[in-house]
C-alpha cells in the first residue's frame, strides 16, 4: 500500500505584519492635528525667536518701554543718597580729579598737553559712558530674570534701557562739561555742533557693545567680575589722562601698536570730542579718516551686537 504523504501547507502571507507597516507609514505621514490647529488659529511657540524684521518691529513698539524703564532706574540709581542726582556729576568730576593729581601733577602729562584739564575732563566724561554702559550691560538679563520669567517682551529692551539710562546721564553731565570748559579758557565756535554726531554714533557703538556684553554674561555671569580689569586696561589705552599722539612722537613702537592705538574705538570718539570742544586740539591729531573710522565702529558694533544678541532670544532666562 501507498502511503501519499501531503506537503506541508505554504505559510500565509504576512499580511498582518504588512498592514504593521502600513500602518506605520500611515502614522508617520499624517500631520499631527494639534499642530494643525494651532496653524489654523495663528498660534505659535511661546518664547521662539521671531525672524529679525519682526524682532525689530517688536522692539519698536517697546519704544516707550525702554525710555520709562530707563528713566525709572536713573532717578532710582542715587534716591538713597542724600546728594540724590547730584551723583550724577559728582562721580565723573572726582575721578578726573584723582586722574589730575596722578597724572597732571605727579606724572606731569599735562606739561605736553595744551589745555590739559580741559583734555582731561572731555576724555573721562566720553569714557565714564563707555565704560559704564559696558559694564552694566553684562548684567542686563541676569539681573532681571524676574522679569525675563514672568513677560514676553523683546529681551534687548534690557541691554537698550541700560544704555538709555547712562546717554540721559551723559546728555547732564556734557551740560557740565560745558560749563568747566567755558570756566578754563574755551571759547564757543561752529566745531562744538560736531559734538552732535560724535554723540550719536559713540552711543550707537556703546548700544551695540552692550547687546553682545549682555548675551555673553547672561550665559557666564562671571564674565561681570572680569570687566572692571578689563575696562581699567582698555581705558589706559585710550588716552584719557595721557596724550596718544604725543607719545608716539617720543616712544618708537611697532607699526601695529601705533595703529592699534589710533584705531582704538573708545580713543576715537573721546578725540572727536576734544576736537570738537577744545580749540588746542587739532585736526592733526586725529587719526586719518577719523569720520569714517567712527562710523565703521558704529555699525560694526550696531548691527553686530544687534544680530549677536538676537540669535539668543529664545534662550534668555533658561536654565
Amino acid at each position: 500500500m501507498t502511503v501519499t504523504t501531503a506537503p506541508p501547507p505554504a505559510p500565509a502571507p504576512s499580511h498582518r505584519k504588512g498592514r504593521a507597516k502600513g500602518r506605520g507609514k500611515d502614522k508617520a505621514k499624517s500631520p499631527d492635528p494639534i499642530a494643525e490647529l494651532a496653524a489654523a488659529h495663528d498660534l505659535t511657540l511661546s518664547g521662539a525667536r521671531p525672524t529679525l524684521p519682526r524682532y525689530i518691529a517688536q522692539l519698536w513698539g517697546r519704544r516707550h518701554f525702554v525710555t520709562s524703564y530707563a528713566t525709572a532706574r536713573m532717578h532710582a540709581q542715587y534716591s538713597q543718597a542724600s546728594l540724590g542726582q547730584v551723583w550724577h556729576l559728582m562721580t565723573p568730576l572726582l575721578n578726573a580729579a584723582v586722574y589730575y593729581f596722578i597724572f597732571g601733577i605727579v606724572m606731569h602729562a599735562q606739561r605736553a598737553v595744551p589745555d590739559y584739564i580741559a583734555f582731561l575732563i572731555t576724555g573721562v566724561f566720553v569714557w565714564d559712558f563707555i565704560g559704564s554702559c559696558i559694564n552694566a550691560s553684562t548684567r542686563a538679563v541676569q539681573s532681571n530674570l524676574g522679569l525675563v520669567r514672568a513677560l514676553h517682551f523683546p529681551r534687548a529692551s534690557l541691554p537698550l534701557s541700560t544704555v538709555v539710562q547712562l546717554f540721559q546721564q551723559l546728555l547732564i553731565t556734557m551740560g557740565a562739561l560745558v560749563i568747566l570748559l567755558l570756566i578754563y579758557g574755551q571759547t564757543p565756535a561752529p566745531s562744538w555742533l560736531l559734538a552732535l554726531p560724535t554723540l550719536a554714533l559713540m552711543a550707537v557703538f556703546c548700544a551695540g557693545c552692550a547687546m553682545f556684553m549682555a548675551r555673553i554674561g547672561a550665559k557666564s555671569p562671571d564674565v561681570s567680575q572680569l570687566m572692571p580689569f578689563i575696562l581699567r586696561t582698555w581705558m589706559y589705552a585710550s588716552g584719557v589722562m595721557w596724550s596718544i599722539d604725543q607719545m608716539l612722537k617720543t616712544d618708537h613702537l611697532p607699526h601695529w601698536v601705533t595703529m592699534a592705538l589710533k584705531l582704538n574705538p573708545a580713543a576715537v570718539y573721546i578725540d572727536l570730542m576734544r576736537f570738537a570742544l577744545i580749540d588746542s586740539y587739532s585736526a592733526h591729531q586725529l587719526p586719518p579718516h577719523v569720520w569714517l573710522v567712527a562710523l565703521g565702529w558704529a555699525l560694526l558694533a550696531g548691527v553686530g551686537g544687534f544680530v549677536f544678541f538676537w540669535k539668543a532670544e529664545e534662550e534668555y532666562g533658561r536654565g
